[in-house]
């Protein structure tokens, strides 16, 4: 068979002549612009309903914002009846305060108060006088005077601003350095009395004098070298874990080592009063000026100023003041809280709103977070106070010229008093010309122990006080070695003087996350999660306590668990212990925060408080979303009154702007963020009344007759954690 026999006819192509190709492409264009016209068709009917849809819901939006404004002056003025709470607890505590001073006048224990300035100066120039006091005697005076200087504090930090003068603020100021630098002199005149008598003391294996005084506050080591063996230079104590290496040449001179370990810390210089929540009362027209709160920094005199030395950028912190006042509206007035640390630039949209403009103008003028051209710039090995803590206290290491011994004549004990005192030993020794010094006077090996009391989440650092700039510096210390299981730590210095340990500040900021729950009466838990640890802090009338800290999976600081305080009190516990989640003016400088409106951020912790008795909220990850002039969280109704968690609760996702509060259509699953309103539901202008919509009637009778003295506290916390900016 042939191949073309083979060919089937299927293979062939079929051709079209020219004018069945025209009719195919005019079958193809019809098609096309059918396609079209139907799509256009369609994209209208979409747009019409569209608009429809918009259109319906914009007068729906129309008719729920009349609704809210008919019914906003009523739901105001509730809100109003209820916050006044908030001037009952600062009436309650001004009267506690009273009644303190008068329980401590008609005491007559022998004490001075500490708010008389006449009775301070008498106390401190009595003691003054007093001579010959022995270090114990010293250390149970000190109890007392640590207890005024706190007490000078507390004043400091609770008074309303209101109460406080310019005089006041800088009579107490100089009240607690004077009792400070009082109590250091005493220990070194303690000092030196002990020395006189080393020899008496002298050990009879070593022959060198060695003395541990130990104390709540104050810890003593004392070494005296009687016996100058230049082969003994290994000093290691044997009641603590603290040590010395010493050099050659001190090893076989006339000194004495002394560690006085403070666990408190009167080195540094006397900061004004921290950030701390200060109240306003309200009145019937008070004008800006009267309104802002007066930060320590403008509060302390010039006098004073000098009398510490502070460094000279520091009086560029003082606050200026309104070339004019304004009157502020009687809405306005339920502002009577405010943070110090609340001073962020206002956003252009929240200047339109009257009533945030009038608090915002105040935040800028008193706090100082807009303004970091105001922040002195620090040297290389300057420590930034504001951005490091000191922790555990100060270590004082000294070099002490041994003092003339007491000798023993026929029954008596002949003793030669220095006309200058107590001496310290210079080391190294002050050299011109070139000279190897770090080979004839090599670095003194430290190893100390770490206060238990404080909890270090990084290897501590270490810093020296430079008395000369009157700052804590880290030069001049080297090969630091921190054993944590031991808690002591090891490091190399060039010349021995104050030390301390140091942490940053705000190394548990930014919050992870965060729970408010109410537990039992008049009680709530307030949960703050970090990178390092998880915070729970009770909180009722008038008196918070740490419930727990865990820290991984081990539990620290049982020693403050279980121990109730005073807001204030239980804040600076805290901090001194190494666990400060309590951001101050300069914290947005260190710290990558979530910017909120103040204004916004003030009023919803004060209706939180109101609701913590019958209400849970919650962090919400949308927060972050939702721009400054907004917030945004979770809120549960929660009527149990055990600790016990809250086992798959009800969240409902609100967000408030200071004026309106409204339920959102998201929630914490959701994909996207949107500021959509929730289906069937209304808005607000607080979050009390937003709430009460979805709630039990149960719920909102409990939160209609709270304890006064309860809710300060919890908006006390609230506003000191600032969950919503640093979480």
């Amino acid at each position: 068979m042939s191949a073309k026999a083979k060919k089937k006819p299927g293979n062939k192509k079929k051709k079209f002549s020219k004018a069945e190709r025209l009719k195919l492409m005019q079958e193809e264009e019809e098609k096309r612009l059918k396609e079209e016209e139907e799509a256009r068709v369609k994209s209208e009917k979409e747009e019409l309903a569209r608009l429809e849809i918009e259109l319906i819901e914009k007068e729906k939006w129309q008719q729920l914002e009349a609704k809210d404004l008919g019914r906003k002056n009523d739901e105001l003025g509730e809100l109003k009846v209820l916050e006044n709470c908030f001037t009952e607890a600062e009436r309650m505590k001004r009267e506690h305060r009273l009644y303190s001073q008068w329980t401590h006048y008609i005491q007559c224990d022998g004490s001075p108060d500490p708010s008389v300035a006449q009775e301070m100066n008498t106390f401190i120039s009595l003691w003054r006088e007093e001579r010959n006091e022995t270090f114990e005697e010293v250390i149970t005076k000190s109890k007392l005077v640590l207890y005024l200087i706190s007490k000078l504090k507390l004043i400091l930090l609770e008074t309303p601003s209101t109460d406080l003068t310019e005089k006041k603020i800088a009579q107490y100021q100089g009240s607690i350095v004077e009792l400070q630098e009082v109590l250091h002199l005493k220990f070194n005149i303690a000092t030196e009395l002990l020395l006189r008598q080393a020899s008496t003391l002298a050990d009879q294996d070593t022959g060198n004098m060695e003395k541990v005084i130990r104390d709540e506050n104050i810890t003593l080591y004392v070494w005296a070298n009687l016996k100058k063996n230049p082969r003994h230079r290994s000093i290691r104590c044997h009641e603590m874990k603290i040590g010395f290496e010493i050099p050659r040449i001190l090893a076989s001179s006339d000194i004495a080592l002394r560690l006085l370990h403070t666990h408190y810390d009167h080195v540094t210089p006397l900061r004004l009063v921290p950030t701390v929540l200060k109240y306003v009362p309200p009145t019937k027209s008070f004008s800006v000026q009267e309104e802002a709160v007066i930060t320590p920094q403008a509060a302390i005199s010039k006098e004073l100023q000098e009398e510490d030395k502070q460094p000279e950028d520091k009086s560029n912190l003082k606050l200026d003041h309104l070339d004019q006042e304004e009157e502020i509206k009687p809405e306005e007035q339920d502002a009577d809280f405010v943070h110090t640390s609340f001073a962020e630039e206002e956003p252009e949209s929240t200047k339109q709103e009257p009533e945030i403009k009038v608090l915002n103008e105040t935040a800028q003028l008193a706090l100082l977070e807009n303004a970091p051209e105001r922040l002195r710039k620090f040297e290389e090995d300057e420590l930034d106070i504001c951005q490091f803590t000191t922790l555990g206290g100060v270590y004082h290491l000294d070099i002490l010229e041994l003092p003339p011994q007491c000798k023993p004549m026929k029954g008596w004990m002949i003793m030669e008093i220095l006309k200058d005192g107590l001496q310290k030993f210079i080391y190294p020794p002050a050299i011109t010309e070139d000279f190897e010094t770090e080979n004839f006077f090599p670095p003194i090996d430290v190893m100390l122990e770490v206060h238990k009391n404080v909890i270090f989440f990084e290897n501590p650092q270490v810093a020296r006080w430079d008395a000369e700039d009157k700052c804590w510096k880290t030069d001049g210390i080297s090969n630091i070695t921190y054993r944590s299981e031991e808690r002591v730590i090891t490091f190399s210095l060039d010349t021995l003087g104050p030390v301390t340990l140091i942490q940053d500040t705000h190394i548990n900021m930014p919050y992870q996350s965060w729970e408010l729950r109410p537990f039992d009466v008049n009680k709530v838990l307030l949960t703050v999660t970090t990178e390092f640890a998880e915070i729970q802090i009770q909180i009722k009338e008038g008196l918070c306590m740490l419930a727990s800290v865990t820290i991984g999976e081990k539990n620290s600081l049982s020693m403050l668990e279980g121990k109730w305080m005073s807001p204030i009190y239980f804040i600076i516990t805290l901090q001194e212990a190494g666990l400060n989640i309590f951001p101050n003016e300069y914290s947005h400088f260190y710290v990558a925060r979530n910017q909120k409106d103040p204004l916004v951020e003030m009023k919803a912790y004060r209706q939180m408080a109101l609701l913590s008795s019958a209400f849970a909220f919650g962090w919400s990850k949308w927060n972050m979303q939702c721009g400054p002039e907004k917030v945004i969280f979770k809120v549960s109704e929660h009527l149990t009154q055990d600790e016990t968690p809250i086992e798959n609760p009800n969240w409902t996702l609100l967000m408030f702007s200071g004026n309106r509060a409204l339920r959102l259509k998201i929630d914490e699953d959701s994909e996207a963020f949107s500021e959509a309103l929730k289906e069937e539901t209304e808005f607000h202008s607080t979050l009390y009344h937003m709430i009460k919509d979805f709630a039990s009637v149960e719920a909102m009778e409990k939160v209609l007759s709270p304890d006064h003295q309860f809710v300060h506290s919890v908006c006390h916390m609230l506003l000191c954690t600032r969950i919503f900016s640093y979480s």
